[in-house]
């Protein structure tokens, strides 16, 4: 299983970099087999706020959302991914929403998590594969 974080699914609507726009899109539309973390999707509505000025609204955030519940898995919090929190903020040096995030995909078993907000040290921490997916 794979997972995308916050920033890739932001970069799919977002006008502004078109490159990082083409190569989220086509990251998305490749995962037959993606995981839509809880806490990605409401990030996600939460930033779509911010880019109003640049045609994006929260109905298409919402939409956006749907469509992507219709194709992957949805994963909610547990409280062994909030453990797995505790442990990745105490020897990760990890805030606690980037722990959470890299927990739940621990403890739900995706191998590969897709961000630019993570360097190889969280891999060796949790055994989850952190590809940046824009470089």
């Amino acid at each position: 299983m794979n997972a995308v974080d916050t920033n890739v699914l932001v970069y799919a609507h977002d006008p502004r970099d078109p490159v990082k726009q083409d190569k989220a899109v086509a990251l998305i539309a490749s995962l037959s087999d993606g995981v839509l973390l809880w806490q990605v999707a409401c990030e996600y509505i939460a930033a779509i706020r911010k880019l109003t000025a640049f045609g994006l609204s929260q109905q298409q955030a919402y939409s956006d959302l749907q469509k992507l519940r219709n194709l992957w898995l949805p994963i909610s919090p547990t409280w062994a991914a909030m453990d797995h929190a505790e442990k990745l903020m105490m020897t990760g040096n990890l805030s606690f929403w980037d722990a959470l995030v890299i927990g739940a995909c621990a403890e739900s078993g995706i191998k590969t998590f897709y961000s630019e907000d993570f360097d190889s040290s969280t891999t060796a921490l949790t055994g989850v594969a952190i590809v940046n997916p824009f470089r």
